[in-house]
């Protein structure tokens, strides 16, 4: 006998059956379908069929993000063989440069200073990073320190710690996103597969916050909203970018009606971030605060369209008027994703906003590190999991990455060999555009739910918790008006989004019977 939940899904079918176990891209996707033939095609012709199999879809996700996380250790070793202790230029014409050799030096690590506590010589007196991603540093210096090397190898010893335990946070979030989605494990190959995240995830530390968050998104998900927030308290203590999830989680559970699981994970993300700082924020305020101060006081820096304005007018603008327009920019774009989770024809996916509100904070600050990227690619995979457009935004992020080594290495080598300052423009307005790509086609899916692949099979929001299936409480414009399968359930036969296809591509809404 079929369940409850079967019945509901497949009701008023003919050739009612149960739902798949789980969605396989191949079948569904023609650049995944195209792809899988290095591997033997869509069914896995070289592959063992065996119902005892140990290796779920989770577990091969998770081995090969660690594989190619492992690539990008390989990509860094002209650096760690000799160009980060050479001369400048050599790690940018290389393009493995990361900030963590040369900060285990440049904020006293290794000298056994502790972070926060201990005033730095030189201009930055105290470490510049929130207090979760110090603690991350803080023990990895301790570890390196025991085996009593010194110079350049206890740098480099210093990065492989830091690189094995950047490693662990790869494979949770790897592990977290193919769980997000209950029957979409495979989405995650997006995240382990992605070249941006090989090459940008021994950069800096935030691959620490990017694992939290993945973690909060799965216990949402669940629908526990308790665990959801302390990890995305924990998060915000690491970087700041993941208390921006709270903003477009308010607006769903505003247009849900779930205001008790909204106030209970913002009450516990607000319990957990103070838990974090509040030792250090009495002990030493001022290191503590050096994060915000220096965050506030940092220059228009590369990455951002700020930077082309400059660079192209040859006139600076003035920091504070800077980061004013930025947040006006930012609360705009934050107007415009409230609005379209209120009108949008069915209530938008946790994912999608979520990436769209991240992607927002990134166009429109003051800098853009190239590891930014990591902070999108989890979301991007549960938000537009369809391989054309995240392999379109990925190659964009890839030749940003080529382009701002280049173009530090044209800066700081005596023959300027390298990237100009207007070709290192084109790089940075490649980044923005793919960014734009993929939120636009996000939009759309908001807009046009039968255009969103997560939903072509019945589903409403895997990801969304106790959002998943909820109906609407408060909606403004076409958002009042149900969606064709509901309007016409007494009418006739329901009509369902989208179909599963064999060879892949996106179909609008069908008829059930």
């Amino acid at each position: 006998m079929p369940s409850a939940e079967e019945t509901s899904v497949y009701e008023e079918r003919s050739d009612a059956r149960p739902a798949p176990s789980e969605v396989r891209p191949t079948r569904r996707d023609r650049v995944a379908t195209a792809g899988s033939e290095l591997i033997g095609g869509p069914a896995g012709r070289w592959a063992v069929r065996s119902g005892n199999s140990r290796f779920t879809p989770v577990h091969v996700v998770a081995l090969v993000a660690i594989g190619m996380f492992a690539l990008g250790m390989v990509q860094k070793l002209p650096c760690y063989n000799w160009a980060w202790f050479r001369g400048t230029s050599s790690q940018y014409t290389h393009a493995c440069y990361s900030d963590i050799p040369h900060l285990f030096v440049g904020r006293g690590f290794s000298e056994g200073l502790i972070a926060y506590f201990d005033r730095l010589p030189g201009d930055m007196e105290y470490l510049e990073y929130p207090v979760l991603t110090g603690v991350f540093m803080q023990v990895a210096s301790w570890i390196s320190h025991v085996g009593g090397s010194s110079g350049q190898n206890q740098q480099q010893l210093y990065w492989m710690i830091n690189a094995g335990m950047l490693m662990i946070c790869a494979a949770v979030i790897a592990v977290c996103a193919a769980r997000t989605h209950r029957r979409r494990p495979w989405d995650a190959l997006l995240v382990a597969l992605a070249p941006a995240f090989a090459l940008t995830a021994t950069i800096n530390w935030d691959l620490l916050a990017v694992a939290l968050t993945a973690a909060a998104m799965l216990m949402w998900s669940r629908g526990r909203p308790l665990a959801f927030g302390v990890l995305i308290g924990l998060a915000t203590a690491a970087k700041l970018y993941p208390v921006l999830l709270l903003g477009p989680l308010l607006v769903l559970c505003w247009r849900a009606g779930k205001w008790r699981e909204f106030t209970v994970a913002t009450i516990a993300a607000a319990a957990a971030w103070l838990a974090v700082n509040l030792p250090v924020m009495l002990l030493a305020p001022e290191g503590w605060k050096k994060f915000y101060s220096f965050s506030q006081e940092r220059q228009i820096d590369f990455g951002s369209f700020w930077l082309i304005i400059t660079q192209r007018t040859g006139d600076s603008i003035d920091v504070e008027k800077v980061n004013t327009y930025a947040t006006l920019l930012m609360l705009l774009a934050c107007a415009g994703i409230g609005l379209l989770i209120l009108r949008a024809p069915r209530r938008p996916r946790f994912a999608q906003v979520a990436f769209l509100v991240v992607a927002a904070f990134i166009l429109t600050n003051k800098v853009y590190s190239p590891q930014y990227v990591l902070w999108l690619i989890p979301l991007a995979a549960l938000a537009r999991p369809r391989w054309r457009d995240f392999l379109v935004w990925q190659a964009c992020e890839v030749m940003y990455y080529l382009g701002i080594w280049m173009y530090l290495a044209y800066t700081t080598s005596p023959k300027h060999q390298g990237l100009p300052a207007e070709g290192y423009q084109l790089a940075i307005a490649l980044h923005l555009l793919g960014t734009l790509y993929l939120c636009a086609v996000i939009v759309r899916d908001a807009l046009m739910p039968e255009r969103d692949g997560v939903r072509q099979d019945g589903s409403d929001d895997p990801g969304g918790g106790v959002l998943d299936g909820a109906p609407d409480v408060f909606v403004l414009g076409a958002a009042a008006y149900p969606p064709r399968h509901a309007a016409h359930a007494e009418e006739g036969p329901r009509v369902e989004w989208g179909a599963s296809l064999a060879g892949g591509g996106e179909t609008g809404p069908r008829p059930s019977a």
